[in-house]
């Protein structure tokens, strides 16, 4: 059964502002990086675990591998009444998951996830280049083809056998009539802009010497 495009747009968009948002809001005040991640029933569209990144404790818990290992361990530790990720559930991350999370979405049996957030938007937006960073200089194996033929060629494949990936624009696309895809244009839009003052606490966080327990800054 396919979802509405309608419908899961408008569930996204209010799991992020009611749900994400809110636990975003006190993980940048600590130190943590601003993703988050959700995992919905595909029946009705419910929350079923939300999580935001927690790199505080380690720099492997990015908001959906955090999202992950709750919905497994916490929500749903017994695998007779947990729900299936490769028929019962709509897996989103409010940025283009990074290497590590696709991986661990993979793993985990998701079959389909969504996000708000471009790997650009991470990098020009939220100075968070690390997603790009990574995908180029560890997967993108350079061949016989030119640099700019190299920087064509896409950083993973969207559609594969283990999901398939779109981002909010993608659904937006298969609205039916133009006053739809206006209407949730500027939903996005006005959704992207709470995020800005969450992205300004991290960063000043960052200069004053908060800092996660990764590495990267």
């Amino acid at each position: 059964m396919s979802l509405n495009p309608k419908d899961l747009l408008a569930t996204l968009l209010r799991t992020i502002e009611d749900e994400i948002i809110p636990m975003t809001r006190a993980g940048v005040a600590s130190g943590s990086k601003v993703f988050g991640a959700a995992i919905l029933s595909r029946q009705n569209l419910r929350p079923l675990t939300v999580a935001t990144n927690n790199e505080r404790v380690s720099p492997l818990l990015h908001g959906e591998i955090n999202c992950i290992q709750e919905f497994f361990t916490k929500d749903f530790p017994d695998p007779a009444s947990r729900p299936d990720p490769r028929t019962d559930c709509v897996f989103l991350a409010t940025h283009e998951p990074c290497s590590l999370c696709l991986s661990g979405i993979a793993w985990s049996g998701f079959r389909e996830f969504y996000y708000l957030f471009t790997y650009q938007d991470s990098r020009d937006v939220f100075d968070i280049p690390y997603d790009l960073d990574i995908l180029q200089q560890v997967f993108r194996v350079p061949g016989t083809e030119s640099e700019e033929q190299v920087e064509r060629r896409a950083l993973y494949n969207r559609e594969n056998k283990f999901f398939s990936g779109q981002s909010f624009l993608n659904l937006v696309e298969k609205l039916e009539t133009d006053e739809e895809r206006e209407h949730f244009n500027t939903e996005i839009q006005r959704v992207k802009a709470l995020y800005n003052a969450l992205s300004d606490t991290y960063q000043e966080g960052k200069k004053g010497g908060a800092q996660t327990s990764s590495t990267w800054k």
